[in-house]
């Protein structure tokens, strides 16, 4: 039989490519970042929504995402707050003028450490208050289960899957946002691409609190 039943693991890797890949919270994040910081900087953030994603995962398969959803007000508040978040750094990209943000807070200098931190909140935030990320798993996840089977091994493999899947289509995403950035980023052109990325981070934000 094996750890894990193969004829559900080949429905099973096209259906969550599917639903990665299409435009969402993180993907738009990671295209943002990828415009602003690049494909390498980004990292930072794709490791906070990969931890993320792995923690909604288990949690639809435990049993922890029903309880959520009984209990709504904790959600809520905690998307509302991950939105604000995002906001605030879109508002920080629209005023800067003529340097490229790094998407961090404004009194962190120049240092890579605090940087990297609120990369990774930002893309744990994204992940784990995205509505859509919760539908998703816990409508999907728990089908590609098999009873007969013990569940730590089933779990751990499509977890991992999920987490490949991700990290690929944020890379995509990201390389593109990238390769747009360097397109514009010439004298003016810099204000422009803080503009746009901070507009899609807005637009990130407000998603998440009112989607």
């Amino acid at each position: 039989m094996g750890l894990i039943d193969l004829s559900l693991l080949a429905l099973f890797v096209p259906t969550f490519f599917i639903v990665s890949i299409t435009p969402g919270m993180c993907m738009t994040l990671a295209l943002t970042l990828g415009m602003s910081v690049g494909v390498r900087r980004a990292g930072w953030m794709m490791l906070g929504e990969l931890a993320g994603v792995a923690l909604v995962s288990v949690s639809a398969v435990l049993g922890i995402a029903a309880l959520m959803l009984k209990y709504p007000t904790a959600f809520t508040v905690f998307k509302y707050l991950g939105g604000a978040y995002l906001a605030w750094v879109g508002v920080q990209m629209w005023r800067s003028r003529g340097r490229m943000v790094m998407v961090a807070p404004a009194d962190s200098g120049d240092k890579p450490i605090p940087a990297r931190r609120a990369l990774v909140t930002q893309g744990f935030v994204t992940a784990v208050a995205n509505p859509k990320g919760w539908a998703f798993t816990i409508a999907l996840l728990p089908p590609f289960i098999n009873d007969s089977l013990p569940l730590a091994p089933q779990l751990a493999v499509l977890v991992a899957i999920i987490l490949l899947l991700e990290t690929l289509c944020m890379l995509i995403y990201a390389g593109g946002g990238q390769t747009l950035g360097r397109l514009l980023q010439r004298g003016e052109n810099v204000t422009v691409i803080n503009r746009i990325a901070g507009s899609l981070m807005l637009g990130v934000g407000g998603w998440l609190a009112f989607g």
